[in-house]
């Protein structure tokens, strides 16, 4: 037993002398700070560099990024201008408001100069006091336009997340037919164009003396014109929109896709091929276009008319005709007192209530 022990304690005295090392190995160099230790972290002016906002009037002519850091009142025309190019401006939930009496000497909430490219404004209200009396006429204090600008059209603007109610004039009007976009905004209560844009989505305007919403490509959106202006307009196409219109178009565009166009005495839906959509009116078409596929039209008048072909189509009429459609293939007429379906040349078609005027039959009685 002590043999063992012995033997043991040789081995274990051997692997640790294979671990030792010179203390020179260990040696250290001075232990005195060279100096006072840098700063670990950058400030937010270093990260992103953002001038505040904390009264109005303002006007930023330096590219940049600012934010408002309070609500903000001008008690004078315009309450922020941008006179340079490269800027964001983010409102930081913040409301812009105007105590100007006349809202026709009220200026702009946010006005753009002439030409100016590559703006952003997110992320707050406007606020304004214009009312409509209920037949049209709008008035009060405050802002003639939410978002606007002077002398030529902005090109590469963005508007996204900003509510604006109670304009004398325009909502958000950034023109169309340029590089110019809206996502996420709210209009309501404008004397004339609710928001203007190259390409509009996801947003919605209402109460709007002239056109609800107006632009080159529009998706998602609701528009609502109480006067005689479009409810939404397309210069292209028009995407799961809803519009509606006192005496104009409800939606107006080149092609119609999912879409909702109602209008009082004007027409429902007005576009070169529409699908999947339903117009309404009292006095005029409910839809009219060239190619309508899987489309419904309702009306006093013509409930669905397409110059060239409907397909899987639905007309209805009080008086009129129920659908008319140089080719109607699987349509349905509905009429209480005219035509149900008149066509050139019609396949697989059937009068719901209603007679049929169709030149050439095709399985159908």
């Amino acid at each position: 037993m002590k043999t063992n022990l012995t033997k043991l304690t040789l081995v274990v005295a051997m692997a640790l002398s294979a671990f030792r090392f010179p203390l020179s190995a260990f040696a250290q160099g001075t232990l005195t700070p060279p100096g006072a230790p840098a700063a670990g972290m950058k400030s937010l002016a270093q990260i992103e560099p953002r001038t505040p906002i904390s009264a109005a009037p303002f006007t930023i002519t330096v590219p940049g990024s600012y934010y408002l850091t309070t609500n903000l009142t001008t008690t004078v025309s315009n309450a922020i201008v941008i006179l340079t190019n490269g800027v964001t401006l983010d409102l930081s939930g913040f409301t812009l408001t105007s105590t100007v009496a006349n809202a026709a000497n009220g200026g702009t909430a946010i006005l753009l100069g002439s030409g100016l490219s590559d703006i952003t404004i997110g992320n707050g209200h406007i606020r304004s006091g214009v009312t409509n009396n209920g037949g049209g006429v709008y008035s009060g204090g405050g802002f003639a336009y939410g978002i606007s600008w002077s002398g030529n059209p902005p090109q590469n603007v963005l508007a996204s997340r900003v509510s604006v109610v109670g304009c004398l004039n325009h909502g958000i009007a950034l023109n169309n037919g340029n590089s110019t976009g809206v996502e996420a905004c709210m209009v309501r209560t404008v004397g004339s164009i609710g928001i203007m844009a190259s390409t509009i989505k996801s947003s919605s305007a209402a109460d709007c003396g002239g056109s609800a919403i107006y632009g080159d490509e529009d998706s998602d959106c609701i528009g609502q014109s109480s006067g005689g202006g479009y409810g939404i307009y397309a210069f292209t196409s028009a995407q799961s929109c809803y519009g509606t219109s006192g005496s104009s178009y409800g939606l107006y565009a080149m092609t119609a896709e999912n879409c909702y166009g109602i209008s009082s005495t004007g027409t429902g839906i007005q576009a070169r091929s529409a699908a999947n959509c339903y117009g309404s009116t009292v006095s005029d078409y409910g839809i009219s276009t060239y190619i309508a596929l899987n489309c419904c039209g309702n009306s006093t008048g013509t409930g669905l008319y397409a110059l060239l072909s409907a397909s899987g189509c639905y007309g209805q009429s009080a008086l009129g005709t129920g659908l008319y459609a140089l080719n109607a293939s699987f349509c349905t007429g509905n009429v209480s007192g005219g035509t149900a379906i008149r066509a050139t040349m019609a396949t697989g078609c059937s009068a719901f209530i209603g007679t049929n005027i169709i030149t050439y039959k095709y399985n159908m009685p």
